[in-house]
This record gives structure tokens, sequence and C-alpha cells, in this order.
């Protein structure tokens, strides 16, 4: 008689916690709507702030671009006084040091990380790699002036003289690396921003490197692999999309930096060779320079369109990486 109680009671039981549930959904799901809806709301947010800025550029350059139009993108001309601007200056120069600092940071990155992740030993691996992203908390006028005060002065004494000697010498690209050692330029100030985003980028590396399964690693070292073939084969593929996003991270850095660069490049906006050796000027550096004494009307006018300019090649970069991310997972997924 008991068992029979029991067992009748059993369905009651669980219709009390059916309906006990049942009365806590409809509170769950007003919180996930909440959520939802104040995550889109940022999400919103973020964009109608990316348009605001855009439509602000656009309105504050506006004179500019009516009067130069597109040509103002391959003019080298950049006279206040006269009232004649153009942009080639500042572009190139933002150009080729953010390159420069990508030739010379992804590889120095990447055998960062992978020296953190398989070779380097554990009483070693987390105090390397905190002092390697110290670097990234340096403020930048210390890069700056470091890089004036110590840097540019070695680099001028014995680094480009040497390259002057060994790559000035070839056929295409000798012209690159020909000219008076000055010390400061589009080199000095490439390097600067190399070492500036290496710390961004490896600490991005080193993450995603962790990532990676360890039976999948263990299964290639098991078939006789290299740490490298590892890397190469196994760990590299696995990981591409956090690659390319560190390295996007830190193109995104080189491009926005300004005081460094300032300290280094030159500041000149004369290109008549396209020598690295020589000064040179950027649209960060130009804008700090120049945006505080600048008259309102056209002058203003112009340096706000290089900021709309720095504004577009940000997105375009941005764009060419999804795309690129993009066609990767097809090519990997056929």
């Amino acid at each position: 008689m008991q068992e029979r109680v029991r067992r009748a009671a059993l369905p009651s039981a669980h219709e009390d916690a059916g309906s006990a549930s049942r009365q806590h959904r409809p509170n769950e799901s007003w919180g996930d709507r909440l959520f939802g809806g104040l995550a889109g709301g940022l999400a919103v947010l973020a964009l109608v702030l990316l348009g605001g800025i855009l439509v602000a550029l656009t309105i504050a350059s506006w004179p500019s671009i009516q009067k130069f139009g597109i040509g103002f993108l391959f003019s080298a001309e950049w006279n206040p006084p006269a009232e004649k601007f153009g942009a080639l200056v500042p572009v190139y120069g933002t150009l080729v040091t953010s390159a420069i600092a990508l030739i010379l940071a992804v590889p120095v990155s990447l055998g960062i990380a992978i020296f953190l992740t398989e070779l380097s030993p554990v009483w070693l691996r987390r105090p390397l790699g905190t002092a390697i992203e110290l670097l990234a908390a340096i403020p930048s006028i210390v890069y700056g002036m470091w890089g004036l005060l110590v840097f540019a002065p070695l680099f001028a004494q014995h680094i480009e003289p040497a390259l002057a000697s060994t790559l000035g010498k070839l056929p295409l690209v000798g012209a690159l690396f020909d000219g008076p050692p000055l010390g400061i330029g589009l080199l000095c100030a490439g390097i600067i921003l190399a070492v500036m985003i290496v710390p961004y980028i490896s600490a991005v590396m080193r993450d995603v490197f962790e990532l990676t399964p360890a039976m999948l690693k263990e299964s290639a070292y098991g078939l006789g692999s290299t740490t490298w073939e590892v890397m190469w084969s196994v760990v590299i593929p696995y990981t591409r999309n956090g690659l390319i996003g560190g390295i996007m991270l830190g193109l995104g850095r080189a491009l926005g930096e300004t005081m460094a660069v300032t300290f280094v490049i030159g500041n000149t906006n004369f290109l008549s060779s396209p020598s690295l050796f020589l000064p040179g000027n950027s649209i960060t550096s130009a804008l700090a320079n120049e945006f505080a004494e600048a008259d309102p009307g056209l002058h203003t006018s112009a340096l706000m369109e290089l900021g709309l300019i720095l504004f577009l090649i940000t997105l375009v970069v941005l764009m060419f990486s999804r795309l690129l991310l993009a066609r990767l997972n097809r090519a990997a997924g056929a």
C-alpha cells in the first residue's frame, strides 16, 4: 500500500517540478530578451558612432574635397601660405612605414610565439612572456624619444652605411637604400613601429597557438614530424584566422601611431627620391604638427581630409583582411 501511494505521488511531483520550471521560463526568456536587446543596442551604437565619425570627417573636409578633388591624393605639394595641399607625401609615408613595420615585426612575433609555446622551458615561459607584453605598456612618446636620441644616431653611424654598401648595390632595390645616412627617416620610423607592434602581434599569436588541441600536435609528433613541421603544417593552418587577426591588430596600431613617428620620421613634405633613408611625413605626424596651428579654412579642411583618408585606409585594410579570411576558409573547405 505504501508503495502504491509513493508511485501515485511521483507523477504529481514531476508535474509540480514541471509547472515550477514553466513558471520560471517567462522570467528567463525576459532576461534573455533584455540581454539580447542590450547587446544589439551596443552593436548598433558602435555602428552609429562609426558612421558619425565618417560623416563628421566628410563635412569638415568638404571644402578641400571640392577644391582639389581626386588630385589631392596625387599631389606632393603642401604649401599652407599658398593654400596648395596634396596628400601624396603623408599617405606614402604612412603606407611605407607601416609596411616596413609589418615586414620586420611579423617574423619576429612568429618566432617569439613559437618559442614561448613550444621551445621555452616552463620556468622561463611566464617571465619572458610578461616582459614582452610590458613593451606594449611603454608610452609611445618614450619610444619616440628613445628613437630620436639613442637609436637614430646609432642607426646613422652603423646600420645605414652597411645597408647602403650591401643592399644599395643591388639593381632594383638599391634605390631604396641610397642616400645620406641621416638616421631619421622612413626606415627609422618603420623600425620603431616594428618594435612597438611586436608585443601585440606576438601576444595574439601565442594565445591562438595555445588553443590548438594537444591531440593534433601529439599525433604529428607521433608520425615523426619535427617541431617546425608541426608548427607549419598543423598549428599555423589551425590558427590562421587568429594569426591574421593579430597581424591586422598590429597593422592598425602602426597606421594610427602618432608621437613615436613624429619624432623620427623627419616631418618633411618633399618626395624627391624613393630612398628609405630620407626624411618624410605621415598622416598622423602631419596632423599632430599642424592641426593646432592651422588657420581656419582650407588648411584645416585639408588636414581633416587627411584624417578621412586615414580612416578609409584602415577600413580598406579591415575589409581586405575579412576577404582574405573568407577566401582561406573557402579554400580549406574545398
